[in-house]
C-alpha cells in the first residue's frame, strides 16, 4: 500500500461567513476487497487509523497515528484470533481501546486492546462474558470501561475495571424490557444510563440510573410522562449546580414521535417536565418546499382556532445535548425507513405517501414485494433552551440527501461565538449552515472535498461512506472511501480507491 499527505494552501471556499477550510489531507490506497479503514479521533494527540485484515494463520489490526497536521507518527501491527472482529474504538485521554468480539460464540467473552497513543505500546485484556450478549455500546473512563447491549430484549451495561481486572453487570437491570438510550461519563468520571421501558400502565418512562466510576449504583430516578403520553427517548446533560437535564422526545404508544420533552431533574431526584409539540416549534417544516411549509402551517393555525390537537408523527432521534454560553443545544434528526419494490408496475409508481415521513405510517413494511432500502433523513432540529428546560429558540437544517443503512447522526454543531454552524457531509460535498437562534445568517453552502492533485477526480457516488467526526478545537475529521479518476467523466476509468482523511477548520 502507499500513502500520500499534503497540505491545501489557499482554498478556502467562496461562502465567507462560514471560513470552512480544509487545511490538509492524508490518504492511503487500498484494495476494493480489503477491510474497512476507520478512525479514533485523538483530540489534540492527532487520530489513529485502524482496520483488520486477513493474514495465513492469524489476522492482524493495522494502527496509523497521525498528528494534529495528519503527519504520520507511528504505525504498528498487532496480531489476533482470527474469529474476532473490531466491535468498537474509543479514545480516553491519551489511551485508545479497542473492543474485539467472536463473531460465532458470544459466551466466549470479549478481547480488549488498551494502546498507548504517544507510542503505540498495548496491552490485551480478556474480559469474561457470563451472560452471552452482542455489544451495542461502548465506551471508556477513568480506570474502566463500559459495554452495553441486550439479553433477551433486556438491556444490560457490562461494567470492566482496568484496575482490578474484574467484569461485572451494573446493578439494575434484568427487571423490564426496554432500549438502552445512553451510557455517558461525567467530568467526575460518575456514570449516567438511560433506559426506556414501559411502566406498569404499559406507558414507555425513563430510567435514570447514576454510578460511581466503580460501577456502584449511587441513584434511580423513573421521569414518569402524562397521561396517554410516553417518553420514547432521551439523552441527559449535566449544568454546574449538579442539577440533569434529559432531553428527547414524546408520542403516544408507537414509536413515532409527536413532540420534544425536557426535563429538568434535581440531585434529590426530583423534576419538572416541559412538552413541546412540533408544531410549536418556530422553524421545524423549514426543511419544506416553502409552499408546502405555508400550508402546513395553515393547517396547525386552523386547528389551533378550532380547538382541535395538532398531531404530527415524526421518527426522530436526539443525537446530543451540548452546553452553549448560558444555555444548553439539542440536537435531532427526522428519519424514515425507505422501501422499494422488488418488481414495479409499468410507470415505476408507488402507492400514495410512499416517501413522505408525515404518511409513513399509512402502510406496513413487511409487505413481501417491498426490500429495505435505508433510514432516509429529511432535517436536523436544533433547540436551545435554558436549565429549567425553557425553550429559547429552534432552527433547523434540511438533509434530505442523505440516507444511510444504519442510524448514525450526520449534523454536526460547531458553536463560533454568538453564532452556530451546522455541518454535514454526503456524497463528497460538506454543506454548511450558519444559525443564530431562531435566524439563518446563511443558507446551506456547499463545498467539495479537496484533492491532493487537481488532475483527481471523483463523481458523487464514489464516495462510499461518509464520515464526520468531531476531533480537538474548532477542527472536525472528514473520512471515507473514494474511487479516484483520471477525469470527470462518470465513465472514466477507476485509476485508484483510497481511504483519505480531511481536516476541517472553521472560524
Amino acid at each position: 500500500m502507499s500513502k500520500s499527505f499534503a497540505l491545501l494552501i489557499g482554498l478556502i471556499p467562496l461562502a465567507v461567513m462560514a471560513q470552512v477550510e480544509q487545511t490538509a489531507r492524508w490518504e492511503i490506497n487500498t484494495d476494493q476487497e480489503a477491510e474497512v479503514y476507520k478512525v479514533a479521533p485523538a483530540d489534540s494527540l492527532g487520530v489513529v487509523v485502524y482496520s483488520k485484515g486477513q493474514g495465513k494463520d492469524v489476522d492482524q489490526i493495522e494502527l496509523i497515528r497521525l498528528d494534529t497536521t495528519l503527519k504520520e507518527i507511528w504505525k504498528g501491527y498487532i496480531p489476533v484470533q482470527k474469529s474476532l472482529v473490531i466491535a468498537f474504538a474509543h479514545v480516553f485521554k491519551r489511551k485508545m481501546y479497542l473492543l474485539l468480539n467472536h463473531q460465532t460464540n458470544p459466551l466466549v467473552g470479549f478481547v480488549m486492546v488498551e494502546l498507548s497513543v504517544d507510542k503505540g505500546q498495548y496491552i490485551s485484556h480478556f474480559i469474561k462474558n457470563i451472560i452471552p450478549f452482542r455489544p451495542t455500546e461502548f465506551i471508556s473512563s477513568q480506570g474502566a470501561v463500559m459495554i452495553g447491549g441486550y439479553y433477551n430484549y433486556r438491556p444490560l451495561v457490562l461494567h470492566y475495571s482496568l484496575v482490578t481486572k474484574k467484569s461485572k453487570i451494573l446493578p439494575g437491570f434484568f427487571n423490564e424490557l426496554g432500549e438502552l438510550n445512553q451510557i455517558k461519563v461525567n467530568n467526575d468520571y460518575s456514570i449516567d444510563i438511560i433506559v426506556s421501558a414501559r411502566n406498569q400502565q404499559k406507558r414507555k418512562s425513563l430510567w435514570l440510573r447514576n454510578y460511581n466510576q466503580e460501577g456502584d449504583l449511587l441513584k434511580t430516578t423513573v421521569l414518569e410522562p402524562q397521561e396517554k403520553r410516553s417518553l420514547i427517548f432521551g439523552r441527559s446533560a449535566k449544568t454546574p449546580d449538579n442539577q440533569m437535564l434529559v432531553a428527547g422526545v414524546y408520542g403516544r404508544y408507537t414509536e413515532y414521535s409527536r413532540g420534544i420533552f425536557i426535563s429538568s431533574v434535581s440531585p434529590f431526584g426530583e423534576y419538572t417536565t416541559r412538552y413541546y409539540n412540533f408544531a410549536d416549534l418556530q422553524n421545524f417544516f423549514r426543511f419544506m418546499r416553502v409552499n408546502q411549509e405555508k400550508r402546513v402551517k395553515k393547517r396547525i393555525e386552523r386547528r389551533k382556532i378550532k380547538g382541535k390537537k395538532i398531531k404530527f408523527n415524526y421518527r426522530f432521534l436526539v443525537q446530543e445535548i451540548i452546553p452553549y454560553q448560558d444555555q444548553f443545544i439539542m440536537l435531532g434528526e427526522a428519519f424514515y425507513p425507505r422501501y422499494v419494490y422488488r418488481t414495479r408496475n409499468a410507470t415505476g409508481g408507488g402507492f400514495y405517501g410512499y416517501n413522505n415521513p408525515l404518511a409513513y405510517q399509512n402502510y406496513t413494511p413487511y409487505r413481501n414485494d417491498q426490500i429495505f432500502d435505508g433510514f432516509q433523513y429529511t432535517h436536523a432540529i436544533v433547540i436551545g433552551f435554558d436549565k429549567e428546560g425553557k425553550v429559547k429558540w429552534d432552527n433547523s437544517f434540511e438533509i434530505n440527501d442523505a440516507k444511510s443503512f444504519q442510524l448514525e447522526q450526520f449534523v454536526k454543531i460547531a458553536p463560533s461565538g454568538s453564532r452556530i454552524d451546522l455541518l454535514y457531509f454526503y456524497q463528497n460535498l460538506i454543506r454548511t449552515k450558519i444559525i443564530q437562534g431562531n435566524d439563518v445568517l446563511e443558507g446551506k453552502t456547499a463545498d467539495e472535498i479537496k484533492m491532493l492533485s487537481p488532475t483527481d477526480f471523483v463523481n458523487k457516488n464514489d464516495v462510499q461512506p461518509n464520515r464526520l467526526h468531531y476531533w480537538y478545537g474548532k477542527h472536525l475529521i472528514a473520512s471515507g472511501f473514494q474511487n479516484i479518476r483520471t477525469s470527470k467523466d462518470r465513465l472514466a476509468e477507476v485509476e485508484r480507491r483510497v481511504f483519505f482523511i480531511n481536516k476541517i477548520d472553521y472560524q
